[in-house]
């Protein structure tokens, strides 16, 4: 695509694509307050039990997944773990490291959410998609667009 302006059809379909991403953001906020966590926390959760290969994650590998500054995965942590969720470990080959694990109730929790989740996805099947190349005028990312840095 050209750097010049987008034609009207651009905007509809990134309109389009941010709302039926808000509305399943907000259904998965008001799911997750309904089961007495916050949405952050079923992110953490989903995270540390989706990490490749292993049953925990380090606060590093958490703040990369939430796309959230170290600090605040630390505090999230730290909620959760009151709430009797999450547990944290010393790393296994540094002791500085920190692995956060899911407890009983949290793996309880996550599954529980996390199948909810995979259930409404199915229903939006279709529905819930990033905009097609034909579906943009021309198709092809911008100079702004590929300098940009992926972030929420």
């Amino acid at each position: 695509m050209r750097d010049g302006p987008l034609a009207k059809n651009d905007y509809q379909a990134l309109s389009d694509f941010r709302y039926q991403l808000r509305r399943f953001v907000r259904w998965s906020e008001q799911l997750t307050r309904r089961l007495g966590v916050t949405n952050l926390q079923y992110l953490l959760m989903l995270h540390i039990k989706g990490a490749a290969g292993r049953e925990w994650a380090t606060i590093t590998e958490l703040a990369e997944r939430l796309q959230a500054q170290h600090h605040g995965v630390v505090s999230l942590v730290s909620r959760s773990q009151k709430l009797g969720i999450v547990t944290r470990k010393p790393g296994r080959k540094d002791g500085r490291e920190v692995e956060v694990h899911l407890t009983a109730k949290g793996e309880r929790l996550v599954q529980r959410l996390a199948a909810l989740h995979k259930d409404e996805l199915l229903r939006l099947e279709g529905k819930l998609a990033a905009p097609t190349a034909g579906q943009l005028a021309g198709g092809q990312v911008s100079q702004r667009a590929r300098a940009a840095p992926a972030r929420g």
